[in-house]
């Protein structure tokens, strides 16, 4: 069904989702299975998110049985850990798939704002595209993940240090960094990862204002993912936070081993950067070629901004997936969105499923208002 607003048509079925990741490929399989139309506004030219952006070496912390989306498992062995482009050419898959199911999917169309439509009830919204396009739809889902807005925490001395200052977004391999001794800021996985495969052949310190916690990948023989579901833990509902809490690293031993062996050191945050010298707490001063910040990264909404729906820190103002301000409007993809899997390939489905059927029941409500009561519902 069909109304209008302002002239513009809005298609009642029609669910917007922005960015074609694995949230959104997972939010565009739950809108089909709810007989929506789901239409994916993907930035980039492909169907595959962040992923084929991520460093060269990275291989998925959970084996493939863990890791897929709803309705289509990864192929081959499913105890191995794929890397990052088998991860590719599985999303594109997957994408192609959801297309020819019905889903609309529109590569190389970026956001530049939402806005409201102007409705006396306030519902629906009018999507701005790069070029001045504009798209109307009762119900929104922002899944544009985080990667696009890597977190640079302002360390002291560090806008005068003068040699490069590298976000691990921008990281590729050792070569993507010069010189001998590189200072690696973090303590997940992705600093524990970068540092051991920089040390191969650099001096490289890790750097961190927390010890890092390390987890045994394989207890007693299994995979901690397959305890992870024997227990329930990544179904486990979490409280409500502001930010997400630190991550342990995921070790099957190579990372503690290399540790004890000195092949990367561990400290404590420098307390400054002077030129290109990096001071410790203790005193102590020495050179330092680069530094990479494996920092994070921070929700990427800004085309929410003048909606109103985000906090002054750019975060959403939402509650497990569903906006605080705007009916019909839902997230995937956060940290700590919901569960502790929330933002991975292998929890996002669940909470698409949540999330989804929520907007479907928004979009019943909204028919009502427009026509009475439906067949059917």
């Amino acid at each position: 069904m069909t109304v209008r607003s302002g002239g513009m048509p809005i298609d009642n079925d029609r669910l917007l989702i922005i960015g074609a990741g694995q949230s959104g490929l997972a939010a565009a399989h739950a809108a089909l299975e709810l007989g929506l139309r789901p239409v994916l506004l993907e930035a980039s030219g492909r169907a595959a998110g962040s992923w084929p952006r991520y460093y060269d070496s990275l291989a998925l912390f959970s084996p493939a049985r863990y890791s897929s989306l709803p309705g289509l498992p990864f192929d081959g062995d499913p105890e191995r850990y794929p890397r990052r482009d088998e991860v590719v050419v599985y999303l594109e898959r997957y994408a192609a798939a959801l297309v020819e199911r019905g889903a609309e999917l529109r590569t190389g169309a970026r956001v530049d704002a939402v806005r409201p439509t102007g409705e006396p009830d306030g519902t629906g919204f009018l999507v701005r595209l790069t070029g001045g396009e504009e798209l109307a739809a009762p119900a929104l889902v922002a899944a544009s993940g985080s990667f696009g807005r890597p977190h640079r925490p302002a360390l002291p001395g560090l806008g005068a240090f003068t040699g490069p200052v590298l976000h691990a977004a921008d990281y590729r391999s050792p070569a993507s960094l010069p010189g001998e001794h590189v200072i690696v800021v973090g303590v997940g996985n992705s600093a524990v990862q970068i540092a051991h495969e920089l040390a191969a052949e650099r001096r490289v310190t890790l750097a961190g204002r927390a010890p890092i916690r390390f987890v045994e990948q394989r207890p007693l023989g299994r995979d901690l993912h397959f305890w992870f579901r024997v227990t329930g833990f990544d179904r486990l509902p979490l409280a409500r936070a502001e930010a997400p809490p630190a991550s342990p690293v995921l070790d099957d031993g190579r990372y503690r081993r290399a540790l004890r062996e000195g092949r990367y050191a561990r400290r404590t945050m420098f307390a400054r950067l002077d030129g290109d010298r990096a001071v410790w707490p203790d005193g102590r001063s020495e050179r330092v070629d680069a530094v990479l910040l494996a920092t994070g990264y921070r929700p990427n909404l800004p085309y929410l901004a003048g909606l109103g729906a985000l906090s002054a820190g750019g975060r959403p103002r939402q509650r497990r997936g569903l906006s605080l301000t705007h009916p019909g409007l839902g997230y995937l993809g956060l940290e700590w969105q919901r569960t502790p899997s929330s933002n991975t390939l292998r929890g996002v489905g669940a909470d698409a499923r949540r999330v989804v059927a929520a907007l479907a029941r928004h979009l019943r409500g909204t028919r009502r208002r427009v026509s009475g009561p439906l067949p059917g519902y």
